[in-house]
This record gives structure tokens, sequence and C-alpha cells, in this order.
């Protein structure tokens, strides 16, 4: 799967297999899954359409309890608590078997 960031995120936390992109690197486009942080939601809004497939899923990163009322307003499909990280690459299945297939 092909992966784009719009925040900071450690690359090596997401299986190998999938390719990420960083959008503030510069992105190919054509991404399944956008992950964002409350500190990102407005750059991933302005430039999703150019980040992501026609079809996509989102991540959000939340840092507090609080991100998520800010996010819930923007169609996020998807949460993941920063302390839980770790299991990130689960998430990604889970939306790669659901929503994407």
């Amino acid at each position: 799967m092909k992966i784009v960031t719009f925040c900071d995120i450690n690359d090596g936390i997401i299986d190998s297999k999938h390719t990420i992109e960083h959008f503030q690197s510069g992105s190919t486009g054509d991404a399944q899954i956008a992950i964002l942080d409350i500190n990102s939601i407005f750059d991933f809004e302005e430039n999703k359409h150019e980040a992501c497939a026609e079809k996509f899923a989102t991540i959000a990163i939340l840092e507090d309890e609080s991100d998520y009322d800010a996010f819930k307003n923007f169609g996020i499909d998807s949460w993941i608590k920063v302390d839980d990280l770790g299991d990130i690459n689960e998430l990604i299945n889970i939306i790669e078997k659901r929503f994407l297939s």
C-alpha cells in the first residue's frame, strides 16, 4: 500500500511492505492511506486530492482526548493514540481489508 504522512512519524514503525511518502518532502499522489495529526489537519484538508487516490482512508494520531473532538468534524476514518503507535500496522491491515478492498 502507498501511505502518505502529513505529520512527523517514524517510518520504522510501519511495515516495510508499504511505500511511505512524506507530503512535506514531496508526494507522487495516489496514496491509499493518509496519516495526520492535529497539527497537520489543515495541510491534509488543503492537499488530500493531490496526495491521495480517489479512494483512500485516513488515520489520525491522537495526543489527547481533545484531539478527537477536533478531528470528528473532518470525516476521519480511524484514530490511534500516540502511545499506541507500535500497533499501527494492525490498524493498517484492518483498513486494507475493510475500507480499501
